[in-house]
């Protein structure tokens, strides 16, 4: 069957989406129904089904998905030994913070060194990007978390990275000298989604000592934050690499605050038995250079 098929169908699980695959490989939407339609005819069962406007594999689906990773996993593989030919495609699943603020620099270089590589970067949950690590769905996955975030996969830490709470320039507790638990009682803060990692982190640490956390609001975008952050309405506790620019141009205020339990560590995670591919072994040793 002709590998187009595998990697259409690859690519609608990912995307979740017709439309949105048939923009990311520059199809028309017919075409990747078609392919689909006979990938289905060809196994005699359907591989999607909708549940309103959600599109998600169905049980055929998921353990055919996982075979065709493997087969185009594998044809890279050939591909590159073969011919000598650096080409194929670099899957990064990574979490919001990162992928805006950490891995451009580091992807500008890769796509130079490779410029036949195809590199797709998908922002993702740390629970659904550990999950699609393990089942080869992202060749690599970065996060932020303690290390080892799981050990069922191969961990490398690169760095530790900082958490800071920053605040409005005028706000009260930019007086202080230095900040304790307690002075939070009174604050209003602005959060991240649920799930968040370094949230559910200071959320813990707030409890532990009876420390109320007043929630003013609830945002998925990091950027939303430090903008209403930077208009009164909360402070927030976020990874430095997300607030750097905004603190070094007096945009926003770091509170002095710090705490043993607020710590993360910059992290990639691998499949044990993840082919490396040339690009993914140039691309480790840029990121673990530091």
């Amino acid at each position: 069957m002709d590998l187009t098929y595998f990697r259409t169908f690859r690519e609608v699980a990912r995307r979740k989406s017709f439309t949105r695959a048939a923009e990311e490989l520059g199809y028309a939407q017919s075409s990747i129904t078609m392919q689909i339609q006979k990938l289905e005819r060809e196994y005699g069962v359907p591989l999607f089904e909708r549940y309103g406007r959600q599109l998600r594999l169905t049980a055929p689906g998921e353990s055919l998905l996982k075979l065709v990773l493997q087969m185009l996993d594998l044809y890279d593989q050939s591909k590159e030994m073969i011919t000598s030919e650096v080409s194929g495609t670099l899957t990064i699943g990574t979490i919001n913070s990162l992928a805006a603020y950490y891995l451009p620099p580091y992807l500008h270089v890769l796509k130079q060194q490779f410029p036949g590589l195809n590199i797709q970067l998908f922002p993702d949950s740390e629970a659904s990007l550990i999950s699609k690590v393990r089942d080869g769905d992202y060749d690599i996955g970065l996060i932020l978390d303690r290390y080892p975030a799981d050990t069922a996969l191969a961990c490398t830490k690169v760095r530790e990275e900082p958490l800071v709470l920053v605040a409005p320039l005028e706000h009260p507790l930019t007086k202080r000298a230095q900040i304790q638990l307690t002075d939070f009682q009174q604050a209003e803060f602005i959060v991240t989604e649920e799930g968040c990692i370094y949230r559910g982190m200071f959320e813990k640490l707030l409890k532990d000592h009876a420390v109320p956390l007043q929630i003013g609001f609830e945002l998925g975008n990091l950027e939303t934050i430090k903008h209403c952050v930077m208009n009164g309405l909360g402070i927030a506790l976020l990874p430095k690499i997300a607030v750097q620019n905004e603190l070094e141009q007096g945009k926003l205020a770091h509170l002095p605050f710090s705490h043993s339990d607020l710590k993360l560590d910059l992290q990639l995670l691998l499949h044990p038995k993840k082919w490396m591919s040339q690009p993914l072994q140039t691309f480790i040793q840029q990121l673990t250079k530091e």
